[in-house]
């Protein structure tokens, strides 16, 4: 038998399916789920507590596998993961459609001024004119990361004839380099975060590549707050340097209530909810851990896996 550590919100969808040499432990809580880790071969530790989470990793001196719902992993002790020899599976493309449907809305909300339309119809007025005059057709994005989220941005901005250019490693059409991208910073009417946290990406839009942004270009941040110097960010803002910035993601969260972000009129902030307006991410993470299950017992490659030492 095989003990694997769960979270008990997936026992409905994971207790009747899963196979005979699992034996499930499963916790209702981070006190439950530090005081079971050492138990754990294969451990699904998923807290929105980080200091518990990681402590259960710490105290997992058995596990082998560890499996996340979370696509971003810059939370986890990953030096410590690499050093023990543990396989790490995470949440990417679980909630890749759900944050791709994010981005394509705030891009339409900013582009039509829906915000001034939703103020106005509080105030029971009647406008005249349209607040917003913005075409997605014939704009240009710039999407950084193209991963499962990235991806699917593309496809859904190449719907509104939208001229997506991505950057990447490898190269190909509509394609910049890691190195060449800051040279055409001026040439985007979007410029869309969806990299990984990790030491190369941190603070990677700073006052030079505010600077070189057009003047109406809206920065559009799905990633992580870290990837953003957001101090820059707000004197940018302030200074119209830039037409304005849509923040899913902020550093610190959850974001002070007196931080200057919130009453910003150029500022759309969405709390982190991207990869929650859906109903199906469990489902999907449970399907998932399922077939690895299965994979992972027979010695073929479990996916998708972490790089430890990359951090994504």
């Amino acid at each position: 038998m095989t003990v694997a550590v769960l979270n008990a919100q997936l026992r409905p969808l994971l207790e009747a399916r899963l196979p005979e040499w699992v034996d499930a432990r499963w916790y209702s809580s981070k006190e439950e789920a530090v005081d079971l880790a050492p138990e754990a071969e294969i451990a699904w530790f998923d807290m929105h507590d980080k200091v518990a989470k990681a402590e259960a990793v710490r105290r997992a001196t058995c596990m082998r596998w560890l499996n996340s719902i979370a696509a971003g992993v810059d939370s986890f002790p990953l030096d410590l993961l690499r050093e023990r020899g543990v396989i790490f599976t995470n949440g990417a493309g679980i909630n890749a459609v759900t944050i791709a449907e994010y981005v394509v809305m705030g891009m339409l909300n900013i582009a039509k001024g829906y915000r001034a339309v939703m103020r106005a119809q509080d105030r029971h007025e009647w406008l005249r004119d349209s607040p917003g005059k913005r075409e997605l057709q014939d704009s240009r994005a710039l999407v950084l990361g193209y991963g499962a989220i990235g991806q699917l941005i593309d496809a859904r901005l190449a719907a509104f004839g939208v001229d997506v250019v991505k950057v990447r490693r490898s190269p190909g059409a509509g394609t910049l380099g890691p190195n060449e991208w800051r040279a055409h910073l001026g040439t985007f009417d979007w410029v869309i975060l969806a990299v990984p946290a990790t030491a190369e990406t941190e603070a990677m839009i700073g006052a030079p590549e505010l600077a070189a942004m057009k003047p109406d270009a809206v920065l559009i941040n799905i990633a992580r707050g870290s990837v953003v110097d957001q101090t820059e960010l707000m004197i940018a803002l302030r200074a119209g340097q830039i037409g304005g910035a849509f923040l899913d993601v902020t550093t610190p969260e959850p974001l002070p209530s007196d931080d200057p972000l919130w009453d910003m009129d150029n500022v759309h902030l969405t709390m982190h909810l991207s990869g929650l307006a859906q109903s199906r991410m469990f489902e999907r993470s449970a399907e998932r851990f399922l077939t690895n299950l299965e994979r992972w017992r027979t010695g073929q490659p479990v996916a998708p896996q972490v790089d430890l030492t990359l951090g994504y």
